[in-house]
């Protein structure tokens, strides 16, 4: 099928964003207000900041500002998977924390039944599904790739199933399928705009004061405490949790050690069920596909199928703009490579198209500090797997403000820093030539070439 007729009626918009059950906004803060914390950002750092404090000590008055609507960013436009995995992925862990990564998988597999347990204690309907995901091989090379993590999975205890070509086509069926690994319980699907309004309303029953269109727009120390500006008031807070991700930290020291990347992703209209017969997915698993430059896929409630990534694009001077959030070019991309991954959904169409900035550093996992003398806490860098991951690191940046050396705290990956990028002209120029090597080794056999080795013995291996 002509991948733009497939694309004639999408709609520019996240397809989560459009469900019925979307919240109206909150007023925005008028005038001044004091509190114990306050939490920026109203996506998932954010929200989960705000309730873990309140579980912990129901007496501490909580604010949280969002300069727009709760979730409307990449907690509300993203796949949906939510991973134990703390490191990205347990291949990027082993490479750089090998030494706790047996810990970090334990403690990512808690914060993910926490999570899941959280979900029920508040009467979260997220369309929660513990699928797991499995990841496909569609080159031989990936397959040894596979293989070799399989392997590792396995010699630190934890359990894989690994399948070849025949058992992945009974899970799913497609004639690009080469084999693959079945994480049949660290990864759940979900509904991620639903998860956030359900957050939303878990903070508000908890008597969180949440204050929507409410950007922060400076932050100075005040007494013993802290002020952040707002644009109709401001507020006086003994401690202040960053959850502002890919947007521009009010702790100016931070950001270079993010650039946001944009990716994008398709929806398509509910399949029929001869589409659903043609393809099995009867364990409606997540699924993503090997490569560099990646897709990753997953049926919705209603038997959409979502499919993104490949694309991540990095627009020079690093600016989050919503301009950038449609690229044609990808959406045309993304469905030609869709068809011939289901060529037997020929006439499938897409209803809705969208992208919109992730927070990348250069480790690919979330990174953690304080500033202004313990008084302020933050944690970026999640790389687009922050679904669950967020939720530990909103433990890890109450930890912090207490002033308590817990486990969490006590980590490698929570005491060290990625490499900053550099500046540009050199950021854009070295991002460029990184994409460039990196689908030349996706069409030579894996082969990683003198820039990625280089980039690899300086410990930023970068695999997407």
């Amino acid at each position: 099928m002509d991948s733009a007729r497939a694309l004639s009626d999408v709609r520019p918009t996240p397809f989560w964003l459009e469900d019925p059950g979307r919240p109206e906004a909150l007023p925005a803060l008028v005038g001044d207000t004091t509190c114990d914390l306050l939490v920026v950002g109203g996506g998932y750092s954010g929200l989960w900041t705000a309730l873990i404090a309140k579980e912990r000590d129901p007496s501490l008055d909580v604010v949280l500002v969002e300069g727009a609507e709760v979730g409307w960013a990449a907690s509300g436009r993203n796949g949906g998977f939510c991973a134990a995995s703390l490191t990205h992925g347990f291949g990027n862990g082993l490479q750089r924390w090998p030494g706790e990564l047996t810990r970090l998988e334990q403690l990512g597999q808690e914060n993910l039944t926490a999570m899941e347990s959280a979900l029920q204690r508040h009467g979260i309907d997220c369309e929660w599904e513990r699928t797991g995901e499995i990841d496909v091989a569609t080159e031989p090379h990936q397959l040894d790739e596979l293989h070799e993590i399989a392997e590792a999975i396995t010699r630190h205890g934890f359990d894989i199933t690994v399948l070849d070509a025949d058992e992945l086509r009974r899970e799913v069926d497609s004639p690009t399928f080469l084999g693959g690994i079945w994480d049949r319980d660290g990864v759940a699907m979900l509904h991620p705009a639903k998860l956030a309004w359900g957050l939303k309303a878990a903070c508000l029953a908890q008597g969180v004061r949440i204050f929507e269109r409410t950007k922060a727009l400076d932050l100075a120390e005040s007494g013993t405490g802290m002020a952040v500006r707002t644009p109709y008031g401001r507020v006086q807070a003994r401690k202040v949790a960053l959850g502002t991700n890919v947007f521009p930290s009010l702790v100016k020291r931070v950001r270079p050690y993010i650039v946001p990347v944009y990716d994008y992703a398709l929806m398509t209209e509910p399949l029929n069920a001869e589409q659903l017969a043609a393809i099995g997915w009867k364990g409606r698993q997540g699924l993503g596909d090997s490569a560099n430059q990646f897709h990753y896929f997953r049926l919705s409630a209603d038997n959409r199928i979502l499919w993104g990534g490949y694309d991540a694009v990095y627009h020079y001077g690093g600016k989050v703009r919503t301009e950038h959030d449609q690229r044609h070019q990808t959406f045309h991309t993304l469905a030609r490579q869709f068809f011939e991954t289901f060529p037997q959904l020929e006439g499938l169409r897409f209803t809705h198209a969208w992208g919109g900035a992730i927070d990348t550093c250069t480790r690919f996992s979330a990174f953690f500090d304080t500033a202004h003398r313990g008084r302020v806490a933050y944690a970026a860098g999640y790389t687009g797997l922050g679904v669950g991951a967020t939720r530990f690191g909103a433990e890890v940046m109450l930890d912090l403000l207490a002033g308590e050396r817990t486990e969490r705290t006590e980590l490698e990956i929570v005491r060290k820093k990625p490499l900053p990028f550099p500046p540009e002209p050199v950021r854009w120029a070295g991002i460029e030539l990184t994409r460039w090597s990196l689908d030349r080794a996706d069409h030579n056999g894996g082969r990683r070439n003198l820039w990625l080795r280089t980039l690899d013995r300086l410990g930023l291996g970068f695999d997407s």
